[in-house]
């Protein structure tokens, strides 16, 4: 098991092409959830140089932060609040280039300018979102969008 990442290539689509494969090998023989939401949060924060990559996690009637990398972060987010409890309530993929301008957002960092938010999905429910922040404005596309879905199947693949 590969406890490091070559990621050897320049344009963000390249980069996932490259990580993806690496990250499954690192993963999949892992049956510990906690682990797996780390590593995959670190290795996005460490590929990408995202401002904060991390997951939250359902637990009752609200998404709990779990494993991260970057600044501290909200610990509790209701489901009808915020971009996580829209790509919660709402089963999909949001991509907000500008989440000042997103209704309801939550400021858990003035520095965090863009978002993009992925629900995990087993057995057609929500059981938890990765949520990737940008500093910089319009900074995720429908690539990011494709590769972060894939990375999001796989972990609701394994996780047990």
């Amino acid at each position: 098991m590969a406890e490091t990442l070559t990621i050897t290539s320049t344009s963000r689509q390249e980069k996932y092409v490259d990580l993806i494969p690496q990250l499954k090998a690192l993963l999949e023989n892992e049956t510990d959830l906690i682990a797996n939401l780390a590593n995959t949060a670190a290795a996005l924060r460490q590929t990408f140089g995202f401002f904060w990559v991390g997951f939250y996690w359902v637990k009752g009637n609200e998404l709990v932060l779990a494993p991260f990398q970057g600044d501290i972060a909200c610990t509790r987010i209701p489901f009808h609040k915020g971009v996580c409890g829209a790509c919660y309530t709402q089963a999909q993929t949001l991509i907000v280039a500008d989440v000042e301008k997103f209704e309801g957002h939550i400021a858990c960092s003035s520095l965090s300018k863009s978002e993009i938010v992925v629900p995990i999905i087993q057995h057609k429910k929500v059981i938890g979102v990765l949520d990737v922040d940008s500093d910089v404005l319009d900074d995720f596309s429908d690539i990011d969008k494709k590769y972060l879905e894939e990375i999001c199947n796989f972990l609701a693949n394994i996780i047990q």
